[in-house]
């Protein structure tokens, strides 16, 4: 565990390095999405087998979540835009890296692929997308609904998280519920900047975005796919909004074709369209 102070907050970083003798091909950060989420739900499914392909993995705890620091304001979109900027400097990342992000997390990689394009050479998105006014309106019913679900009642806390994350519910809850209590992130998120179409359609990068086949995320797929240059999209039927913790290796196999394809692997497959069940 390492805690890496970024001048404004200290961040809790974890990082998968390939193992002594296979050399690095790329570097990937992952970034987790919110309330329930931290850097445990890569660590536990898709990193492992990242670093094992020869990727300097790293992972850390956005602000407020997991291990990292808790400001008591301070949760807009760009806020945590500039921590992973500041986290990018701090740990001395100046080349392009691959950005993983899954839920908000996602939102934040695609934010930050647009603010510094030339720090990113690939985007992959886990049920998300960019922050836009449907966005917005469609986090802002969720942070609602979460402060009253989980922050209220904590039975019906305990019924959320099983239900959603399927894991240490009752830690997980008081998490979330602390944090949404104790914070001003229910306010700041539905508070956050969108991004117009033209900066939508500015990214330039290798882009691939992954739905689950019951998720209404799913939606978003042709309409990314007529925006950006440089899009694939995968749907994995049977799965909704936890794709990446329900089915890790479908979504890891898809990611590591993309990071080694725009790496330069020759024999590296870039996916699209449904994945088979």
């Amino acid at each position: 565990m390492a805690m890496v102070d970024t001048g404004d907050i200290r961040l809790h970083v974890q990082r998968m390095t390939p193992r002594d003798g296979c050399p690095v091909t790329a570097t990937a950060v992952l970034v987790h999405g919110l309330l329930t989420d931290s850097l445990a739900s890569y660590y536990f499914t898709v990193a492992p087998a990242f670093a094992a392909s020869g990727i300097d993995v790293v992972m850390y705890d956005q602000r407020g979540h997991g291990r990292s620091g808790r400001p008591d304001s301070g949760y807009t979109l760009d806020h945590n835009l500039d921590d992973l900027e500041a986290l990018l400097d701090r740990l001395n990342l100046t080349g392009p890296v691959h950005l993983v992000g899954n839920s908000y997390g996602g939102t934040v990689a695609f934010g930050y692929a647009v603010r510094r394009p030339e720090r990113v050479v690939s985007l992959s998105v886990i049920e998300s997308g960019p922050a836009t006014e449907a966005w917005l309106a469609s986090m802002d019913e969720i942070m609602r609904r979460a402060a009253t679900e989980l922050a209220d009642d904590h039975t019906a806390a305990l019924a959320w998280v099983t239900a959603h994350r399927g894991h240490d519910p009752t830690r997980l809850a008081k998490d979330a519920a602390h944090l949404m209590r104790t914070t001003t992130i229910v306010r700041d998120i539905p508070a956050s900047r969108v991004l117009s179409e033209d900066q939508i359609r500015s990214i330039r990068c290798p882009a691939l975005f992954l739905y689950g086949g019951d998720s209404p995320l799913a939606a978003l797929a042709p309409w990314l796919e007529s925006l950006l240059p440089d899009c694939r999209t995968v749907v994995v039927p049977g799965h909704e909004h936890f794709v990446l913790v329900e089915a890790p290796k479908t979504v890891g196999r898809h990611i590591l074709s993309l990071i080694h394809g725009a790496a330069g692997t020759p024999d590296a497959a870039r996916p699209t369209g449904a994945e088979a069940p």
